[in-house]
């Protein structure tokens, strides 16, 4: 998403493009996406992560599953969040954190992840989580406090839907309440701008 954000909301057009994308994630919240019941999801995801578990036995390689299955998540929400927001690009990786935060998460689970640590060059920042719906009523058992990333497929949706606007990036959680972390944050970087031609999704 590089260019200047553009929304179909004229009454936001002259706010600062942070502000005015607060204002579109809460429109499109509000009025334009069927909202998700929230403990239906996390029940729903935790038992998928369960069954990850019980079938590869590898707490690595859970988070490799969960990060591959939210590629190509993210590889196909990318084209229904740009007919709902209404977004075509964006002028810096710095205000794609702001829709990243601010309409993604917003669209789609109902919270705005706090954007922190931006980079002096404006190629990396982190999402620090107040609330994560796929962590509710969730505690890890001890053996996979140390190993396992249980929302590592927000990860995999956030570098799968970058892929498809041409930004290729890394994406990994470095701390999580569930691991008795004081916060949950995520760090997504930059690695480069890819030519036009549609990746292929993860097999």
């Amino acid at each position: 998403m590089q260019g200047n954000p553009n929304t179909n909301n004229r009454s936001t057009a002259a706010l600062p493009s942070g502000q005015r994308a607060k204002q579109t994630g809460e429109d499109i919240w509000k009025s334009r996406t069927d909202k998700i019941n929230a403990e239906l999801f996390t029940l729903t995801y935790g038992s998928l992560v369960a069954q990850l578990v019980k079938d590869y036995e590898d707490y690595i390689e859970v988070n490799a599953q969960l990060d591959k299955m939210g590629y190509n998540m993210g590889c196909r929400l990318i084209e229904d969040f740009i007919a709902k927001s209404g977004m075509t690009k964006c002028g810096s990786f710095v205000e794609t954190a702001d829709v990243i935060s601010k309409i993604g998460f917003k669209m789609y689970l109902g919270i705005t992840p706090t954007i922190t640590n931006v980079s002096p060059d404006g190629k990396e920042f982190s999402l620090v989580f107040e609330e994560n719906p796929l962590a509710e009523f969730v505690e890890l058992p001890d053996e996979a406090v140390r190993e396992l990333w249980y929302s590592n497929v927000l990860c995999g949706v956030l570098r799968g839907a970058l892929e498809m606007v041409l930004l290729q990036v890394e994406c990994q959680f470095v701390s999580d309440v569930l691991r008795g972390d004081e916060s949950t944050e995520m760090k997504v970087k930059l690695v480069k701008v890819l030519d036009e031609e549609v990746p292929a999704a993860d097999e």
